[in-house]
């Protein structure tokens, strides 16, 4: 208990304060970007979100399974997450370290696990709970999830992740799609990233 209270402390002195709402611009290419599908497809979709935020979850229960068979599966389409805690920043940074702790082959997975037991997190207000279920269920172990919290280099490069997002992206809420520079805010429907992306398709 003590290692997790210094961590949520390391949190929250690192200042990684966003709020769960619209507005955003854009971003390029980044060398700890964590993505899907082909990267010569024709459509880069960035999307700006964290595992604490309400229309990020729904997003990734009702619109992302649809949009990633008819996009990322097909090749049609190069996704790439970029994190950005909301409130409770130190529940959003721990899932983001512990997502990357879990390595690269599970990354989305454990993200989809923190969106779909959001709910568990607000019920209860239970943040190292809820971490930790989460991070056995990715096949870490309690010392290896612990240490993950712990990782001061890891929380440094997320803080100059969301540096980056905040002052050269202009990214300001969740969630933000940018495709192909061009930013949407807020929950978007599949129909309007089909309106978005099919035009740039048959450039």
């Amino acid at each position: 208990m003590r290692a997790f209270t210094r961590w949520i402390l390391i949190a929250a002195a690192v200042g990684l304060v966003t709020a769960c709402g619209p507005k955003g611009a854009a971003g390029g290419a980044s060398g700890d970007d964590m993505s899907l599908g082909n990267p010569a497809a024709k459509v880069t979709v960035v999307e700006y979100a964290s595992v604490t935020c309400p229309h990020c979850a729904a997003f990734n229960e009702q619109v992302w399974p649809a949009f990633k068979a008819k996009y990322v599966d097909t090749n049609l389409v190069r996704y790439t997450f970029r994190e950005f805690p909301t409130p409770p920043e130190s529940a959003a940074v721990g899932g983001f370290l512990i997502a990357r702790c879990a390595g690269k082959d599970k990354y989305f997975g454990v993200l989809d696990a923190l969106f779909h037991s959001q709910n568990e997190l607000y019920q209860t207000g239970d943040q190292r709970g809820w971490l930790f279920r989460v991070g056995r269920g990715a096949g870490l172990t309690d010392e290896k999830i612990t240490a993950c919290l712990q990782d001061d280099k890891a929380l440094g490069e997320l803080k100059a992740r969301v540096d980056k997002a905040v002052n050269v992206d202009k990214i300001t809420g969740t969630p933000t799609f940018v495709i192909n520079g061009k930013a949407l805010s807020g929950e978007t429907s599949l129909a309007q990233f089909d309106a978005a992306i099919q035009p740039l398709l048959k450039k």
